[in-house]
Formats: structure tokens, sequence, C-alpha cells
């Protein structure tokens, strides 16, 4: 079976969505595992295979999937409407997205490329080639930080996307595969993890996972236990994200704090 159609069996969590007091922290020093608190459900296309999720200068950017619908989107980050879509060039498959400045890079899973796009317009600039998959993308404020569904990250220059290294991500010195969608945040990158509704924080200096955010508890608020895996991080500010998934009729503005 192939990625945008596997269902994953996944358990999920029952009862309320509630923050322990402080991040659980779990045997033989493993990373810590919180659970998000919803501030706010919001509207989310149910037609949309989220593959990107980003704010940028007051507009939430959305990138989604498939060969021959995939699109870039703009969203009003604070309702969560559409207000524009675009659709992909060249018939491919769209995975992740990031802003760099005035432009918009989105990968395609499998067609070698990336494209780069006009913030302000969703227009077309040019494609870039990419070698191997194409999966999450983040700015960490100097390079691009890429995932291609394995437990590494490559670190490519936001110009011409030449590789300028990478790191494997671990948790408890094990491999974390299915690095997904992306989100670069203070120093740290945040991935959805791929088949599940699990999102990991990773230091991209060590490749270390220092937090874990089990969120399967969202699909308690109208989810539907069909419906595919988490895939969609927007920082909005301080520990205040965006998360939603491929298809899910709902957007959830959440805490992520491990403070709480």
């Amino acid at each position: 079976m192939t990625k945008p159609r596997i269902w994953a069996v996944m358990i999920l969590m029952v009862g309320s969505l509630v923050v322990s007091p402080g991040a659980e922290a779990q045997p033989g020093g493993s990373a810590p595992v919180i659970q998000p608190l919803v501030i706010e459900e919001m509207v989310h296309d149910p037609a949309a295979f989220t593959q990107g999720l980003e704010i940028s200068r007051g507009i939430l950017y959305e990138g989604t999937g498939l060969a021959g619908a995939s699109q870039l989107r703009e969203l009003d980050p604070v309702t969560g409407e559409l207000r524009r879509a675009v659709a992909v060039p060249g018939n491919y498959f769209a995975e992740g997205i990031t802003v760099v400045g005035d432009r918009v890079w989105q990968l395609t899973y499998r067609d070698g490329v990336a494209v780069e796009w006009d913030a302000g317009t969703l227009t077309p600039v040019r494609e870039a080639p990419i070698s191997g998959e194409g999966w999450g993308l983040c700015h960490d404020g100097a390079r691009l930080i890429r995932s291609d569904g394995t437990s590494r990250l490559t670190f490519q220059n936001p110009d011409d996307l030449a590789v300028l290294g990478g790191v494997d991500v671990t948790r408890d010195g094990g491999p974390v595969r299915g690095l997904n969608e992306l989100e670069c945040v203070d120093g740290r990158v945040w991935a959805n993890v791929w088949p599940s509704d699990t999102i990991v924080r990773i230091d991209p200096a060590t490749g270390e996972v220092d937090l874990v955010v089990d969120a399967a508890g969202l699909r308690d608020h109208g989810i539907p236990a069909t419906a595919q895996v988490l895939n969609g991080i927007a920082h909005v500010q301080g520990a205040e994200f965006l998360l939603t998934g491929k298809d899910w009729p709902k957007m959830f503005r959440v805490l992520l704090d491990p403070e709480r």
C-alpha cells in the first residue's frame, strides 16, 4: 500500500484531553511525554490532504498533496477558513512547505523537485531538483531542514537547496523513523511521526528527541476514527500551536507546554 492511502491502526487514548501537571517522566530516562491542551476548535477542509502548515506575517499557509490534486493554500489563521488556493504545477504529488522571506518552498513526494512560490501572489517562481523523497520542511532562520520519511533530517541551503549536512534522529538511543511534517521553533524541530498521532521535538544539533506529544486524544473531539493521521504543525506564539491532520474536519489551537 502507498503512503497517501494507508489507514494506520492506532491505539486511541480514552477520556478527555487533559495536560498533566508537568511533563510525565518516563522510566529509564526517556523523553518526557505530554498531551496537548485544546484552546479552540477551528474549521478545516475535510478534503484537504494536509502536508504542510505554517504561519507567516499573519497568513496561514497550507500545502496539500495527492497527484493531480495538490495545492498551496492561504488560510485565515484565526478562523481556519480558506482564502484562496492554487494548483501545484506539473501534476506533482506535493508535500511539506516552509516560508523563507517572500517565498514559499513546497516539496514533492517522489517527483524529484521542490517548487518555489511567490508568497504574496501564490504564483510559481521556479523548480529546483531534490534527491530522494520529500516529506516535511521547515526553516530555522539560516537553513532548510527536510525529512524524507526515514529517521534522517537533511540540512539544505534555502537559496539553491544545496545539501549542507544532516542528523539522524533518535529517541532514547533508537531511531525515530517516519519523520514527516516539520516546524522549526526556537532552535528545535517539531515533527509529526508517520503513521501515528505522535509529535516529537528534536534537538537538531544532536538529533535527540527531548519531548514527545501524544496527540491521539484529539480524535475525541469529533475526528472520525477512519480519518488519516495527524499531519500539520504551525507555531503561533510561545507554547501555542495549530494542529490538524490529513482530511481532518477540524484544526485545533493547542498548548504544547511541558511546564503545565
